[in-house]
């Protein structure tokens, strides 16, 4: 039978308790356990896939198509184990199923209530698909006393009970903010954090204690004094030079020993961290570095860009360099002031055009592949970055109204969207008018590449798996004339009526691709995509 650790806030950021969560999973793997870790978000949106960038940043996606929290892909980065539907409730989930329910009659007229029916809804949640695992760690989205996660909180208070001693532990993680003016840490934040906790039936048995000063023995042993804890489950935890550190730093305070502990395990021996600390090593001491610049369209949102940002972190692992990312708005870009556009993207050792949705930049980002094309500089497109190189490849070779339907009636759609296409499971067919999350394509799918191609000699095979979010596909129908220009689709649906990559033979390194490779890298397994990537722009950076 699985043990839970339940993962509360206080007033810290998600990022935060992410990195926690995924730490801990890291370090418990590191000593042999089973894990997997689970977001519960208080929203009532039913998927993160429908709320903008500009407000919780990126949509991660899983194997299975699920659109969900951005702190899945810290922690299948951290710990290699694939995120799943099952991982990411929302509170918008949960109520669409209760009242689905009681509109087929399944309550038999009973009164619908949060208790017991709503917690009774995340509990089952919460151990769907536990089989085989030492330990779940729920991470509960929010701040404690919103109201939005009380029934999060209830629920895991009644779980606690169903699942009996040294079965659950519950683990705060809270702010000491440092006064500069007082030149001191206060621990009152801390206290009433745990307290309210407290006074929902929920009893903290380990407190992590964010802080960007280190925390004084005085503090931590206030602190256990007035949360009722030892002094040593009062884990510290300092800001990291890379969050691929945070897992030493957490074992060095203490986290992994305290948490089994609470449990009634004698922690014997030390985790193998080795792995962890080769990254920390060639994160922190680089051979030499390179400049990406990214053409986006959401720049003022770091996070929007998340996996993508650590998995060009990833690829400069792969070649022990340091990545500088130069953020570039598209907007800036649309226009026809060429001198400005080489200004910006001379000194750059590769580019790389993300993903997106909508018309706004667009333009911009056809300057940047323009740009990447002619000056042999290494060019990565991404989704909607793939789809900018072949609008940009069609003009070039006398198309000159290519574009794309999404973005309205146009007489050249190299871009388009299809209604039908074949997979494993059959034909999956969608319709053009229907609700937005119902037509894109979502999930893994398997693409065939060319024998001879760039993409094959970098994955090292000619069948591949990759994930996908977009509702917008290349058309075939302009395949020859992309071609003639050099741009050669080198990577197919198995029925070869999708493209999936794109790749110019002729040119240094310039790739698109339909998928989301950024969504599969990890520290200990960058994604070839990016290794390759990082390692033209090194050749780059050699020559200029």
């Amino acid at each position: 039978m699985a043990r839970y650790i339940f993962i509360t806030g206080g007033v810290v950021s998600s990022l935060g308790k992410g990195l926690m969560a995924a730490s801990l999973a890291a370090l418990l793997q590191a000593r042999g356990y089973r894990v997997r870790i689970r977001k519960f978000d208080p929203y009532l949106n039913v998927d993160p896939g429908t709320m903008s960038p500009h407000q919780h940043g990126e949509v991660y996606v899983t194997d299975d198509g699920a659109e969900t929290d951005l702190d899945l892909g810290h922690y299948e980065r951290f710990t290699g184990v694939a995120s799943r539907q099952s991982d990411n409730i929302t509170s918008g989930r949960i109520y669409k199923t209760i009242i689905e329910r009681e509109r087929r009659g399944d309550y038999l007229g009973a009164t619908v209530q949060v208790i017991p029916h709503v917690t009774d809804a995340i509990k089952a949640f919460a151990q769907a698909d536990t089989e085989d695992l030492d330990f779940v760690l729920c991470e509960i989205g929010g701040t404690v006393g919103d109201i939005e996660s009380l029934p999060f909180v209830e629920a895991i208070r009644q779980l606690r009970n169903d699942l009996g001693r040294n079965q659950s532990v519950s683990v705060h993680l809270t702010l000491v903010p440092y006064i500069a003016a007082a030149g001191e840490l206060k621990t009152k934040p801390t206290q009433h954090s745990v307290r309210e906790l407290a006074s929902l039936g929920v009893h903290a048995d380990v407190i992590v204690c964010r802080s960007e000063k280190p925390l004084p023995e005085s503090d931590r042993a206030k602190i256990a004094l007035f949360c009722n804890v030892p002094a040593s489950s009062v884990i510290p935890a300092l800001d990291a030079k890379t969050i691929y550190g945070v897992p030493l730093q957490y074992h060095e305070q203490g986290l992994d020993i305290e948490v089994l502990r609470a449990f009634g395990i004698d922690a014997q021996g030390s985790p193998d961290l080795t792995r962890w600390e080769e990254i920390v090593d060639r994160v922190l001491n680089p051979e030499g570095e390179v400049t990406i610049g990214v053409v986006g369209k959401y720049m003022g949102v770091p996070d929007a860009y998340k996996s993508l940002t650590e998995a060009l972190t990833h690829g400069g692992i792969a070649n022990r360099v340091k990545v500088n990312i130069r953020w570039l708005d598209a907007e800036l870009f649309e226009h026809d002031n060429e001198e400005e556009i080489t200004a910006q993207l001379e000194p750059l050792h590769g580019i790389l055009v993300p993903g997106g949705f909508g018309e706004r930049g667009s333009e911009g980002k056809i300057a940047g592949v323009k740009f990447a094309r002619e000056r042999n500089v290494p060019f990565f497109g991404i989704c909607l970055g793939m789809q900018m190189a072949c609008i940009e490849g069609a003009r070039a070779g006398g198309v000159t109204d290519a574009s794309t339907t999404e973005f309205g009636p146009t007489q050249e759609p190299v871009v388009g969207m299809i209604t039908e296409w074949m997979t494993a499971d059959g034909l999956q067919k969608r319709e053009a008018g229907g609700d937005l999350g119902g037509t894109m394509r979502l999930g893994a799918y398997t693409a065939k590449l060319g024998g001879n191609s760039v993409v094959s000699s970098i994955y090292g095979t000619d069948e591949i798996s990759e994930r996908h979010r977009h509702r917008y596909e290349v058309n075939t129908a302009y395949k020859p004339v992309l071609e003639q220009g050099g741009l050669v689709f080198s990577g197919m649906s198995p029925d070869g009526a999708l493209p999936e990559i794109v790749e110019r033979p002729d040119h240094p390194w310039f790739v698109g691709v339909q998928f989301h490779p950024e969504l599969k890298s990890k520290p200990f397994e960058p994604h070839p995509l990016f290794a390759g990537f990082i390692e033209a722009a090194v050749r780059q950076s050699r020559l200029v």
